[in-house]
């Protein structure tokens, strides 16, 4: 595969930009390129020929057409909230950052069909009020949903908080509109539920991180919007309580159960030490703390009482130590402040080697205490924390060192790596894999590399060079060197 050649800053390519896009919407260098070549945890410092900033599909395939001719690199990029370095570009200063803000229109919303119709800059909390708009629920949630895009998300697979029930970004997606690495374009927005007519192109660019395209558009599942709710943050004496409580509340009632997020206590004490604005409403005394979520569609569906009825029972038993219900939607809202503050805690409290596995749920448990004791038993400083959405076997491991001995990533890669490589072979021995919302990126491609199965890996290095024969899009991100 060919790799993109260096490009000069001064060799009209800028100018060329303009006249695409117009010259407001090109930074040149020497213009502000800081807050796009930097990762949002500050891992990766890139250079760009140009920042690129395209208000339609039309001027993204014209930008994308003139780099293929030029032979110059793409990095596209969102809101730049991920956490893997993906929209970064390298230090070399050979690409072009597309990227997508002004692409942020909603071009439909179709309320019978539950779909409706974006551009990949939406913020996703401006879909969610969209979809509010005509009485209906877009489900995807996470803690940046403020400033994320949509194609971010779409680019990452992204997760989230309410995947329980409704299913990661892949299975809310119903039709891509994507510009190919040579500027043309795929327009599959038809929305339609039903499609038997050869492969799935789509769920080629769910997840690729713009390494195969650049998603512009997409049409995108609705539901029904819940009007009742109940939460509860109840305190666990052992993380398997967690799966007991799944399985009770499963049984009491069925798919009404939107959200099951754990947190480990030190990662509880890391945000009531870091992000002091967040109050807890527990002694942190348990070892995790669970929030639970329960939702309906119908007004008149009680959903406190089953809820009620399964703590009180687990409290008895002593599944469950202590147990908060909010009595209100502010209260609500408190509650999950806490699990949405675990990223901002974890960066204030030190250089954090994070991880994204995700096992079968039977094996969560186990995970969870292997793989605590085996980096403490590596790297005894480290201060070991988990978050994440147990009921789904997704669990965020973070190893948060002195950000005094580690204060960037090239002090801290050696330590990082034999990290990496306990959660990694803990991942792969029960059945699971390294990234589960969060992408590959930068942070994870040599990781990638070392516990997938190589035929995967060729499969996925032909399909790229298939749809990308020159390189140009998002180079060194995913595929592992030499893959």
């Amino acid at each position: 595969m060919s790799v993109p050649m260096a490009v000069a800053a001064d060799d009209g390519l800028v100018e060329e930009l303009a006249g695409l896009v117009g010259r407001p919407h090109v930074l040149a260098p020497g213009e502000d390129h800081a807050p796009y070549v930097v990762d949002w945890r500050g891992r990766y410092h890139g250079k760009a020929l140009a920042v690129v900033k395209p208000a339609s599909t039309a001027e993204v395939a014209a930008v994308v057409a003139l780099c293929a001719r030029r032979g110059i690199a793409i990095v596209p990029q969102g809101g730049n909230t991920g956490m893997c370095g993906a929209a970064t570009p390298d230090a070399e200063g050979r690409s072009v950052v597309l990227r997508l803000d002004r692409l942020n229109r909603v071009r439909a919303v179709n309320p019978l069909a539950n779909s409706i119709t974006v551009e990949a800059g939406c913020i996703l909390q401006a879909i969610q009020e969209a979809a509010a708009g005509v009485d209906r629920l877009f489900p995807l949630s996470l803690g940046a949903e403020g400033s994320c895009q949509i194609g971010g998300n779409i680019a990452t697979n992204a997760g989230g908080t309410a995947v329980l029930r409704y299913g990661n970004t892949r299975e809310l997606v119903l039709g891509l509109e994507v510009v190919l690495p040579d500027g043309s374009r795929l327009d599959r927005l038809q929305g339609l539920r039903k499609n038997s007519s050869g492969y799935d192109l789509k769920q080629l660019f769910i997840g690729a991180e713009g390494t195969l395209g650049v998603v512009t558009a997409a049409t995108l599942k609705l539901f029904p919007r819940p009007r009742v709710s109940a939460l509860a943050m109840v305190a666990l004496p052992e993380i398997e309580a967690a799966l007991t409580l799944l399985g009770r509340l499963r049984d009491a009632v069925g798919d009404r159960l939107t959200s099951l997020e754990a947190m480990s206590r030190g990662q509880v004490e890391v945000i009531a030490e870091h992000v002091p604005d967040v109050p807890i409403p527990f002694a942190l005394e348990a070892p995790w703390y669970l929030l639970i979520e329960l939702t309906d569609t119908l007004a008149s569906t009680n959903l406190r009482t089953p809820l009620e009825e399964v703590l009180a029972a687990a409290l008895e038993e002593g599944l469950v130590t202590d147990a908060v219900l909010a009595e209100s939607g502010a209260q609500a809202g408190a509650l999950w402040k806490i699990r949405h503050s675990v990223s901002e805690g974890s960066k204030r409290a030190g250089y954090v080697v994070s991880h994204d596995s995700v096992v079968p749920i039977e094996n969560a448990p186990l995970f969870a205490r292997n793989v605590e004791r085996r980096i403490l038993e590596e790297v005894p400083g480290a201060r070991v924390v988990m978050h994440g959405h147990v009921g789904d076997g997704n669990l965020h491991v973070l190893a948060i060192l002195d950000a005094r001995q580690f204060p960037d990533a090239v002090t801290a890669a050696p330590v990082a790596r034999r990290i990496n490589a306990v959660v990694d072979d803990e991942t792969a021995a029960l059945g699971g894999v390294i990234s589960a919302e969060h992408g590959i990126g930068i942070s994870n491609r040599d990781r990638l590399g070392r516990v997938t199965d190589p035929v995967e890996l060729l499969l996925m290095r032909r399909v790229k060079d298939l749809l990308d024969p020159t390189g140009i899009m998002n180079p060194g991100k995913v595929h592992p060197p030499g893959a």
